[in-house]
């Protein structure tokens, strides 16, 4: 064999081998890209699929928390306008207002339930203090007036007679008080009567009230105590 044949047939391997690896190298190109398309196609149908999920169920993946965050801001502010409403409603109405001992205060008194009463001691009109009754008698010693709120709703006051305790003191009614300290702020008065002790006083922190068939009693956190027919 010639050397120009030797060429000419060594050139057609290589024009045949060089098409050959076109005819591959294009062949994965559209290969990766059909692959690229598909993955791109499932990923936008997995997200439109999750999408609707979430607007369907309005609970799902991320969405979930967007919908969360917006149903807690509208329920918050559902309650924030309650409230408001709440609020801003007129307030209720005293049963009756009474002018105290002292000339200057007066109580305001509230029905709240069954022997259930609050009484705001109010002067120059600001609330001065507040006693309630839930269960039992309350009372108050106001710089030496002293007030009975009772169960049945009932405001007494009356000015001075009180007793620095501890000690045992004469009150009014033939009542007996046996006061002693028992901590911090707190003193106990035992209202004694002609069969023994009758009532108890315990003062924790705050004063104390009693009716003691019409005679009433406060016992303060500092503990005196005062009696009233």
């Amino acid at each position: 064999m010639s050397s120009s044949t030797t060429v000419r047939t060594a050139r057609r391997r290589t024009l045949r081998i060089a098409a050959a690896a076109l005819t591959a190298a294009a062949g994965l190109t559209l290969t990766a890209c059909a692959g690229s398309d598909a993955a791109d196609a499932k990923s936008a149908s997995h997200a439109s699929s999750a999408a609707g999920e979430a607007t369907a169920s309005g609970w799902s993946g991320l969405q979930s928390t967007d919908a969360k965050a917006v149903v807690a801001n509208k329920q918050s502010g559902q309650q924030a306008g309650s409230a408001h409403t709440a609020n801003g409603g007129k307030a209720a109405s005293p049963v009756r207002t009474q002018r105290l001992a002292d000339g200057i205060s007066k109580a305001e008194i509230y029905k709240l339930g069954d022997q259930h009463y609050r009484a705001k001691i109010v002067a120059h009109g600001s609330v001065l203090a507040t006693l309630e009754t839930k269960g039992h008698d309350d009372g108050l010693d106001a710089n030496d007036m002293f007030v009975t709120l009772t169960l049945d709703g009932q405001v007494h006051s009356w000015m001075g007679g009180g007793h620095q305790g501890p000690g045992t003191f004469k009150l009014a009614g033939g009542w007996t008080a046996k006061v002693t300290k028992i901590g911090e702020l707190r003193y106990r008065a035992q209202i004694i009567g002609h069969d023994g002790v009758a009532a108890t006083l315990e003062t924790n922190q705050h004063d104390v009230g009693l009716n003691a068939n019409g005679i009433y009693i406060v016992l303060s956190n500092g503990g005196v105590i005062s009696a009233h027919a």
